[in-house]
């Protein structure tokens, strides 16, 4: 974590072959795209973490390959989200707390968890899964240790130094417009993913924590569509606003609380446009020029 609030646009992923010649340099090895996409940006998604769990070799490698500001989001795993759907979810959770994450070390940046379209909203499922959550790395060792058997020869348990984690919460079914489930966020002190999905999925600027997570997958066609540059000064603006601890005026808040603090925030804005695969580097480093103006 930085001690000053900074502005993070990435991407979701990086390994793309359409990218390879077009943002990736023609010759360059697969084995260095990470390295090359670290320099150009200052964050990425990890999303392999979702589809299964990763190995500690990968993420000392990730980490290794990066430069010493660079920061990771890392995705939790679907099998929490989408196939437990947060029932008996504290040894899946040491699983992935286990499988390697504590080596990207100062570089370990939120913890998302997305939630599928039919995951409707339920305070009682979801605070006993906000209550489980680590908020710094030696409450999530020690959830680690509780690992099964399944990350025999796989796991690492040691930590650095104790650290702030922080965690944030992507939703899609309209049930949680519900200023409830804006409370609960805000109490448990978890992020509210600001995501745009073509309209897809519900849509809230609500602030619930400290720091602001965005997911722009597509404004006109889901994981598809390009920005235009008038779409991007939007963001652009909304973004200035929440990072210097204010906001906007929107409809689309769910409740008209003021923001649980007016300090400077860390925002992280992360692009998933990717099924055409080229749109999400070109969107991120044209935000990240009309932020620097």
């Amino acid at each position: 974590m930085q001690d000053m609030a900074r502005i993070r646009i990435g991407i979701s992923g990086w390994r793309y072959t359409p990218w390879r010649g077009v943002f990736y340099p023609k010759d360059l090895p697969q084995r260095l795209e990470l390295h090359y996409a670290s320099r150009v940006l200052p964050t990425i998604e990890i999303n392999g973490s979702f589809y299964s769990l990763q190995y500690p070799a990968s993420y000392q490698t990730w980490h290794d390959q990066t430069p010493a500001d660079f920061v990771f989001a890392v995705k939790g795993p679907r099998f929490i989200t989408h196939m437990k759907k947060l029932r008996d979810v504290e040894t899946p959770l040491a699983n992935f707390f286990a499988s390697g994450v504590f080596n990207l070390r100062r570089k370990l940046g939120p913890v998302l968890w997305q939630f599928p379209p039919n995951f409707r909203y339920d305070r009682e499922k979801l605070t006993k899964f906000f209550e489980l959550l680590p908020r710094d790395t030696e409450a999530a060792l020690k959830l680690a240790r509780r690992r099964d058997s399944r990350m025999t020869g796989r796991a690492k348990l040691a930590i650095d130094v104790r650290r702030p984690l922080r965690h944030a919460m992507e939703i899609r079914h309209e049930s949680f417009c519900d200023a409830s489930f804006i409370e609960l966020l805000r109490e448990h002190k978890i992020g509210l993913v600001i995501a745009e999905t073509a309209q897809r999925f519900p849509m809230m600027h609500d602030i619930t924590a400290d720091f602001v997570y965005m997911r722009l997958h597509g404004d006109k066609t889901l994981y598809q569509s390009g920005y235009s540059d008038r779409a991007l000064e939007k963001w652009a603006k909304r973004i200035e606003a929440w990072h210097r601890g204010s906001e906007l005026r929107s409809t689309q808040k769910v409740t008209r609380l003021e923001p649980p603090t007016s300090k400077p925030r860390d925002v992280y804005c992360y692009f998933d446009n990717t099924d055409v695969k080229l749109r999400a580097p070109v969107d991120a480093q044209t935000l990240i020029r009309k932020l620097r103006r």
